[in-house]
């Protein structure tokens, strides 16, 4: 983990790494492992009428009990670990170290696996390779459910969605844009248009790192920065990710509990109503207060030392970010390749990631990502989180599938703000999935349109209201943390935790409650 975040040394760590990977997968296809358990996944898959089938066999699962409520408790320590360490200037430092993170998860992950080795008598249901029922064994300690846990939580969700993260971040770290153009309201609106274009294409992550860094360039002689920032983090850290499942985690995660991979393309009239919004509030804002108030000598300065855009490593890193993007669209086990009926091996999708990444860092251009300063610090940071995040959250998970029906929401306007309100608080990938799990188990309206299992207009919500609403604090989604930093490295004064909430009150919530009040306009 230390060697990884060193600049300069992952060039050689990690397509070696990647290697050592591939060469042990392709030991494990000749042993026919993955061949196996993707005909476990197929035959699951096929049983349970697909990805948009009813819930018509949850009649038949057998009774399951939910684990006592206090069993979250590990997952809330964690949550609000991420949220307030940071803050806390007696133990910020020490947070800071990404083995201390790791450190914290690990211990609340074990306290978790505890309850299940110890504690747990009743039978659980297991959701990987296939679905199944594990039932308690005569000894003390009871690893199947442990070893059931683990599976879920680690080989079912965490795998994927870091392999996904780690490619986005590391191909999109091989191109650098550089050059200063003139700091007026209409560049810096540019900028942030095209940052929540690409957010959903190469994820608001790889967007972020990709842009965060030429806007403060352009910026660098302006007094008031820290807006410009903010709407960044609106945009295209969070808003701009809904078009398509690579675009932000909480989609992802629904992708690998069945969503289609284009289905969020449905999605597109509120992307564009709240997006084109908080554009048009920005220019605005920028035109008409915060630019106005720069002095004459900054703004000349600034023009006289004006350079052109240059765009560098596309060449290589473009393409191999668009195979990322095919790769996860293609490469789903559950689903016949287009045009055939064969299925992806498991983990083929996750390789053929890696083996992108490790083409661009062996291959591209090292003084590019010296020049971006990119390490490998905040993916770290995210797999050292998440890793505790998945398996501590799964008791929550499993209360909701038993009792996800008493919560009380019904309407699509209920679930968003649910959803929402609690992936500004927390961190929008669990919640989603939190809530996507408890939509499964209500009572379906007769007729209803299923997308893997829920409702379309209950997903809707659910989607719109996770990857929007995680803009509402620093820590809803992982690139608002990693943006402010860069941010205050270079100079600009960001708000504090509670100062970036009053602004995303002011401005982003009712650009929000537009959206919910006009939903008429955007059947399903």
């Amino acid at each position: 983990m230390i060697h990884l975040e060193q600049r300069g040394r992952g060039r050689d760590v990690v397509p070696s790494a990647i290697l050592a990977l591939i060469a042990l997968y392709a030991v494990t296809l000749m042993l026919g492992w993955p061949q196996s358990v993707t005909r476990q996944i197929v035959a699951d898959h096929s049983h349970h009428g697909g990805a948009s089938g009813t819930n018509d066999e949850s009649l038949a699962r057998p009774a399951i009990l939910a684990p006592p409520y206090w069993t979250i408790i590990p997952f809330a320590v964690l949550l609000v670990s991420v949220a307030v360490l940071p803050l806390l200037p007696a133990v910020a430092n020490w947070w800071h170290a990404n083995r201390n993170r790791f450190l914290v998860a690990m211990i609340l992950s074990a306290v978790t696996l505890g309850y299940y080795a110890f504690f747990q008598r009743t039978a659980l249901e297991g959701h990987w390779p296939a679905h199944h029922v594990v039932q308690p064994m005569d000894g003390i300690v009871q690893m199947d459910f442990v070893k059931s846990i683990l599976a879920s939580a680690i080989l079912q969700e965490f795998l994927p969605f870091i392999v996904l993260l780690f490619s986005l971040f590391t191909i999109s770290g091989g191109i650098r844009i550089s050059g200063d153009m003139r700091p007026q309201p209409l560049t810096n609106t540019t900028i942030l248009a095209i940052g929540t274009l690409l957010a959903s294409f190469i994820g608001t992550t790889g967007a972020a790192m990709l842009l965060i860094r030429p806007l403060l360039e352009t910026n660098r002689e302006r007094k008031h920065v820290a807006h410009t920032v903010v709407f960044f983090i609106f945009t295209v850290c969070n808003c701009g990710g809904c078009l398509l499942p690579i675009g932000d985690p909480p989609l992802f995660l629904g992708y690998l509990e069945g969503v289609p991979f284009a289905w969020t393309l449905t999605l597109w009239k509120e992307w564009l109503f709240v997006n084109g919004s908080l554009l048009l509030l920005y220019f605005v804002l920028d035109a008409v207060w915060y630019y106005r108030r720069e002095t004459i000598a900054n703004i000349d300065r600034d023009i006289r030392q004006k350079r052109a855009l240059q765009i560098s490593g596309w060449q290589l890193n473009a393409p191999l970010l668009l195979g990322v993007v095919l790769a996860v669209a293609f490469l789903d086990p559950s689903k016949p390749i287009p045009g055939t009926d064969w299925h992806s091996w498991i983990y083929l999708r996750e390789i053929v990631q890696l083996g992108l990444v490790a083409i661009s860092v062996a291959v591209g251009s090292r003084e590019i990502r010296s020049a971006n300063r990119f390490n490998y610090h905040a993916i770290v940071e995210v797999a050292a989180i998440f890793s505790g995040i998945f398996i501590t959250m799964q008791p929550a998970l499993q209360i909701l599938n038993v009792h996800g029906s008493e919560l009380g929401l019904r309407t699509p306007a209920q679930f968003f703000w649910a959803t929402g309100g609690l992936s500004g608080v927390l961190d929008n990938a669990p919640t989603y999935l939190v809530f996507f799990q408890a939509a499964r188990v209500l009572p379906q309206s007769s007729g209803a349109t299923l997308v893997a299992g829920v409702e379309q207009i209950a997903l809707v919500a659910i989607s719109l209201g996770a990857v929007f609403m995680g803009a509402m604090t620093y820590i809803g989604n992982g690139p608002n943390f990693m943006v402010r930093a860069i941010a205050e490295e270079s100079g600009v004064k960001m708000p504090t935790f509670f100062g970036y909430t009053v602004y995303s009150c002011l401005i982003l919530l009712p650009v929000l409650a537009a959206m919910v009040w006009l939903k008429p306009l955007f059947p399903y």
